[in-house]
């Protein structure tokens, strides 16, 4: 099978490239090579087309006989000020609707993407008295004071959290965010005016060999990380208990190779998301602790208790859909990974 990677040179997609040829489908791959996802200088891969998302209606050539495109190619992270936002409205809404447009008119009608776990804003949480809730964006005085767990908007009662799936109402609550629910939505409409089929992959906190390093839009196992190796403390924001769901990037690249060979037989006009997640929740400040304990002699994390506006309180996703639908179930557990985390290699 022959595949169009978007996003080819990037983290994850590295690691995608090299499962998609693991099981033998041809891949075609493309990379803007934006500077905030790649070292600096940017130096061009071997082999990847050195093309912007945003003008794929030029690409007509490379289009030509690819069964699927697999989107990785965004703007990431929650956004280091607002005046990123049209950073991310142009590389991830704008790149995907003109993504969509040249594969209608190359006749491509399979498309997987990226999406992410920040479309549901807070995860799911139940009162015990008055059931599943969902709280409103908590407020800066309670942040403040501490108080970071969300309750119950009837009662007051602290909420408990549990695992979202994949049919939750989406509540975006950063630009990063917000271009991630455009595309979903965007895909849904083509699907649907298309006659074509379209899955969407929201991934949960992925980490792994090759993440980038010293980044404000790098994940926060990449923070910890880099900080440990300057001899600083891992901060922990607010109180460390955070609930979160952190998978490997191989069995990222495991769940994309599984939704590229599922989505030729779905029927047109569909689209379906599923969580790409561990299943294995576990707080921030375990993460740092997991991530320093395998580096002795390392600073032990320090929960700071700063907050950032537009953090959520916690996220957790359900693995189920995923399991029985794309038969994907992660390998790799958080305990191990994040401890082989602490040495792997990352980009400068």
């Amino acid at each position: 099978m022959k595949v169009l990677l978007t996003g080819a040179a990037g983290f994850i997609g590295t690691a995608t490239a090299t499962a998609l040829r693991g099981v033998g489908h041809e891949v075609v791959p493309v990379d803007a090579l934006v500077p905030q996802a790649h070292a600096r200088p940017v130096t061009e891969p071997e082999g990847v087309h050195v093309l912007d998302v945003r003008q794929a209606r030029d690409w007509s050539g490379l289009l030509s006989g690819v069964d699927v495109v697999c989107h990785l190619a965004a703007m990431v992270g929650a956004g280091v000020t607002v005046c990123d936002l049209p950073l991310y409205a142009a590389h991830n809404d704008l790149g995907t609707a003109a993504l969509l447009a040249a594969m209608s008119e190359s006749g491509v009608s399979r498309f997987v993407q990226a999406s992410s776990m920040v479309v549901y804003g807070e995860g799911r949480y139940r009162c015990p008295a008055h059931g599943d809730q969902s709280p409103a964006p908590r407020r800066v005085e309670h942040l403040d004071a501490g108080l970071f767990d969300n309750g119950c908007p009837l009662c007051g009662r602290l909420l408990g959290w549990e695992a979202v799936t994949e049919d939750a109402v989406l509540d975006p609550r950063s630009s990063y965010a917000s271009s991630k629910v455009a595309q979903e939505h965007y895909a849904a409409a083509w699907a649907r005016q298309a006659g074509a089929s379209a899955i969407s992959l929201r991934y949960h906190n992925v980490y792994g060999p090759g993440m980038p390093r010293d980044t404000p839009y790098s994940g926060v196992a990449a923070i910890f990380r880099s900080a440990m190796e300057a001899g600083r403390a891992p901060l922990v924001f607010e109180d460390g208990l955070q609930m979160r769901d952190f998978v490997h990037v191989e069995d990222v690249a495991r769940a994309n190779v599984a939704a590229v060979e599922a989505v030729l037989g779905r029927h047109r006009g569909s689209h379906t998301a599923y969580n790409v997640c561990s299943g294995q929740p576990v707080t921030i400040l375990d993460v740092a602790r997991m991530v320093t304990a395998a580096a002795p002699g390392s600073p032990l994390p320090v929960v700071s208790g700063d907050y950032r506006l537009g953090d959520v309180r916690h996220v957790v996703a359900s693995p189920a859909r995923a399991s029985a639908e794309l038969g994907f179930t992660a390998r790799i557990s958080p305990e191990i990974g994040l401890a082989r985390f602490a040495r792997d290699p990352l980009r400068a």
